[in-house]
């Protein structure tokens, strides 16, 4: 996707107009998470689709540039997708997305040959949901490791979906999402201790204790669920044990992409580590800490030389 954006001292009102600067670039989830892991060190393959237009044109120079391999399928009949974000002086955005030629990205269009020697494969919300299914299914029976990430949340999504998926990966309101969806969650919020604070919300979930939001990640039935916190970390939930990491302290200058740097970095880090899920989640909150650092989305994201400068000052600190 293409993003527009806007960085303005504040967000306007119904309404009113505000003065900002424009800064385009190139985005899109699943790119950006691409991006970020390739800059992180794991050889990529991003499969997309774009429009035959100058942004599409422009995601494969941008690809190319920083060392990403690519599938992207021309759909003439749609533009490429575009996202208008804007971004306050406290690095917080608003966002809008035309996703455009990545809903019609269909299962065929996807090359089988690219999960023969994959160790993971990350899927997002931004394309057709049958074709996220196929490429979960077809990850896991390739041996992959298949991590989805339910963003952006939208209405028509299918819980079914994590039948396939072997990591998920939301942030808050995504996870409220999909709590209030799923059947078993349901029933669990009925009970002690959820009930007493009411309806479950984005407040409440940040008041439960450890152990009571462990019980609702397991609730969605997928083996690792990895919420992300923004400012106040992560939360990582196993089936035998869960941990809470805090986020790094940084000067935020733009928090657009920041969930696509940590789901990138953490892809990298499961090859890096060798699927220790805890010392790739360790990994991710650096890269997701140092992309927020940088304005922008795919060409904020870190190198392996930032990261690695990044990881021993904190470990020294």
């Amino acid at each position: 996707m293409q993003d527009l954006a806007f960085y303005a001292r504040r967000f306007p009102q119904p309404g009113e107009t505000v003065m900002a600067e424009f800064r385009p670039g190139p985005g899109g989830k699943g790119f950006n998470q691409a991006v970020a892991a390739t800059r992180a060190g794991a050889p990529t393959h991003f499969i997309g689709a774009v429009g035959k237009d100058a942004f599409g044109q422009g995601a494969k120079k941008f690809a190319s540039a920083v060392g990403l391999r690519t599938t992207l399928i021309e759909k003439p009949k749609h533009a490429t997708g575009t996202a208008c974000i804007t971004i306050n002086e406290a690095g917080q955005n608003h966002i809008v997305i035309a996703p455009g030629a990545n809903l019609a990205l269909h299962k065929q269009d996807v090359p089988l040959d690219s999960f023969e020697s994959a160790h993971v494969v990350v899927c997002q919300g931004e394309s057709d949901y049958r074709t996220v299914a196929h490429v979960l299914k077809v990850a896991r029976q390739a041996g992959a490791v298949s991590v989805l990430n339910p963003a952006p949340m939208r209405a028509d999504f299918d819980c079914a979906l994590l039948r396939h998926t072997e990591v998920l990966i939301p942030n808050e309101s995504e996870f409220v999402s999909l709590v209030k969806m799923h059947a078993g969650c349901v029933t669990l919020l009925r009970s002690a201790p959820y009930r007493e604070h009411g309806e479950f919300n984005g407040s409440v979930l940040h008041a439960l204790k450890a152990d009571a939001l462990h019980r609702l990640c397991r609730c969605l039935q997928v083996p690792i669920v990895i919420l992300t916190l923004g400012a106040r970390g992560c939360f990582v939930s196993q089936p035998d044990a869960y941990l809470r990491m805090n986020a790094h302290p940084v000067e935020v200058i733009d928090t657009t992409g920041a969930g696509d740097a940590f789901v990138g970095g953490f892809a990298a880090g499961l090859v890096k580590f060798k699927r220790n899920v805890v010392e790739a989640a360790n990994f991710a909150n650096a890269v997701a800490a140092l992309a927020v650092m940088q304005p922008g989305t795919a060409d904020a994201m870190p190198n392996t030389r930032e990261i690695a400068r990044f990881m021993r000052e904190r470990a020294h600190a």
